[in-house]
């Protein structure tokens, strides 16, 4: 049975995506009634609450892009809030570094990406001007960009909840309730949980790992899957920490969505080196070992995974090296800074990003968003989803009935 009460909009998904959007329509319709619901105990806990906590400049995506704009107009926002709200963040700049003369030829793409998309005060510098920087990165050439930061993203989630909650007394948050079914009835929506039903007059799903599932729940005919992708991350031991000014990045790898193993100072003080990027037998397994028969079956099922893998295997096969084997992630770690020692490294924490995958292998890189009679889906929210949240969040509400 649903409750007695019918919420104006209902956000299905405790996440950054989720949260922002939440937060924003009770900006724009501040006497509506909110619903937001979450599956777990407590907010931000899986691709918000693990990703690395970098504010991104939006220097490397395609100009015109979806990505490209929302995360310029994103950031902007989100420095804002955090300012506004004493959010813990800085401004601390980032440097993308060339080794070799061909990453310098992709560097040069980058930044004519940047140029494009208007980041700001991006400049390209020599070897010296590097060691200048970070005297421990070594390079032949690089990318200053000054507008990249770090925040602390679950609490910029918290800050969104509370504004939500303290704008009208009939905004609500439902934690621990899993979305387990969706159907219409003339001009309602209900929502099935594992616990309790709601009634809303529109429903915004955010399910991030399950964004796919949620949707198929609502009868939505895909031609993608996400598939889940763990990341590992190490932690500079105290006596390190002083190698690392700035958050620092190698020149990605063009043919992947990734932007490779990088150091990350942290709003705490910590300074972190990753993530890699390999496949997970468990959408939401943060454990080298972790496992779950259905999301294995179905990943390894869907004819995008196969061609995948068949496409890109000695990639495969060098990333599960490197999660298993500490000494060949410093190696990778090495190529940006010769010094580092496997002694000056300790594991720490891992998460899982959502990759959506199409039917011939390919890796959908841009944010996908679907507006159907009354409900929602936010299908694919790729990086930088968490810096762009709020311009994220626009674009939703601009698509709402």
């Amino acid at each position: 049975m649903a409750g007695d009460q019918v919420f104006d909009y209902l956000v299905v998904g405790g996440g950054i995506v989720g949260t922002a959007t939440a937060y924003k329509l009770s900006v724009k319709h501040p006497d509506k009634s909110i619903a937001l619901v979450e599956k777990e105990s407590e907010l931000g806990m899986h691709q918000t609450g693990r990703n690395s906590g970098v504010i991104h400049s939006g220097i490397y995506y395609r100009p015109g892009s979806l990505k490209a704009e929302n995360c310029r107009i994103g950031r902007e926002q989100l420095v804002k809030f955090a300012k506004k709200y004493d959010i813990p963040h800085q401004i601390c700049g980032k440097i993308i570094v060339a080794t070799t003369k061909e990453e310098s030829l992709i560097l040069d793409e980058i930044f004519k990406n940047g140029i494009e998309n208007r980041t700001p005060g991006i400049e390209c510098i020599d070897s010296d001007e590097i060691t200048e920087r970070e005297p421990f990165v070594k390079g032949v050439k690089a990318i200053w960009v000054p507008s990249a930061g770090i925040i602390d993203y679950v609490e910029v989630v918290k800050t969104f909840v509370r504004l939500l909650l303290e704008r009208n007394p009939e905004n609500k948050l439902f934690l621990g309730k899993k979305v387990i079914g969706l159907h219409r009835e003339a001009n309602l929506v209900y929502v099935e949980t594992s616990k309790q039903s709601f009634t809303a007059k529109e429903v915004i799903v955010c399910g991030g790992l399950f964004s796919d599932r949620l949707a198929r729940l609502d009868k939505l005919k895909l031609k993608m899957q996400i598939v889940g992708f763990r990341g590992d991350y190490y932690e500079l031991k105290p006596s390190a920490k002083h190698k690392v000014n700035n958050l620092i990045y190698p020149v990605p790898d063009p043919r992947y969505p990734f932007l490779g193993v990088h150091y990350t100072p942290m709003v705490g003080g910590e300074v972190e080196c990753g993530p890699n990027a390999v496949f997970t037998f468990k959408r939401e397994g943060y454990q080298k070992t972790s496992f779950n028969w259905k999301d294995s079956l179905q990943a390894l099922t869907f004819k995008g995974t196969i061609r995948l893998f068949a496409n890109n295997w000695k990639k495969g096969v060098e990333e599960y090296r490197r999660a298993f084997s500490k000494k060949l992630f410093v190696k990778e770690l090495k190529k940006l800074m010769p010094s580092i020692t496997e002694d000056e490294v300790v594991a720490t924490r891992s998460g899982v990003r959502a990759q959506a995958v199409g039917e011939k292998g390919e890796m959908i890189d841009d944010f996908k968003i679907i507006h159907t009679n009354g409900v929602t889906h936010v299908i694919n929210a790729p990086s930088p989803a968490a810096t762009a949240c709020l311009a994220v969040a626009d674009e939703i509400i601009a698509g709402l009935g």
